[in-house]
């Protein structure tokens, strides 16, 4: 099965540094194949033919230790399939960017909060932007000229940020390229 390992919080503002080639040996060495690792926030796309009877929770369990065994860091690592990020893409829409006129990501969600009921807890302004809850992540797109209006700067200093790692969608976009090429070589 194919898979993306999110880490959260790395190689943000000079905190938590993790180099991809050492990162990329560290999957290798926990028993990953394929590893391939997309720019430096920390998005490892990986294949893992264990048979695992709650894949995701082993996989980051297994993946966190490696990362503190091999960099000494807390790193929490969120994981998604093929199945959860083709789900994602389907409901991200196309014509949403990351550039100078929109400001768009994807929040992936923890299980701790991954439910529609999320929506009501964000500390974000009703009729700004766009809003999609989809199982295991929130689509979220706002015009650059309202962006610092909408109350996503209130959501980083929040207790439930703490359960989220983002990514734009040019990222999203390109980790699930990765992921289908992954897949195709399978």
């Amino acid at each position: 099965m194919i898979y993306v390992a999110l880490l959260r919080g790395i190689n943000v503002g000079g905190n938590n540094k993790i180099g991809m080639k050492q990162l990329k040996e560290t999957f290798e060495q926990a028993g990953m194949h394929k590893v391939v690792t997309y720019i430096n926030s920390g998005n490892i796309i990986f294949a893992d033919y264990e048979d695992r009877s709650d894949a995701h929770a082993e996989l980051s369990a297994l993946l966190e230790q490696a990362i503190a065994a091999d960099f000494g860091l807390q790193i929490k690592v969120l994981v998604r399939d093929m199945d959860e990020m083709t789900s994602v893409m389907q409901a991200l829409p196309s014509h949403w960017t990351n550039d100078d006129q929109a400001k768009s990501d994807v929040l992936f969600l923890w299980e701790e909060i991954n439910d529609i009921d999320i929506l009501d807890k964000l500390p974000l302004k009703p009729g700004i932007g766009e809003l999609v809850y989809v199982p295991g992540a929130l689509l979220y797109s706002v015009g650059r000229e309202e962006a610092t209006r909408s109350g996503m700067n209130k959501l980083a200093g929040s207790k439930i940020y703490s359960y989220m790692t983002v990514r734009n969608v040019n990222t999203t976009r390109k980790i699930y390229a990765l992921m289908q090429a992954a897949e195709k070589e399978s």
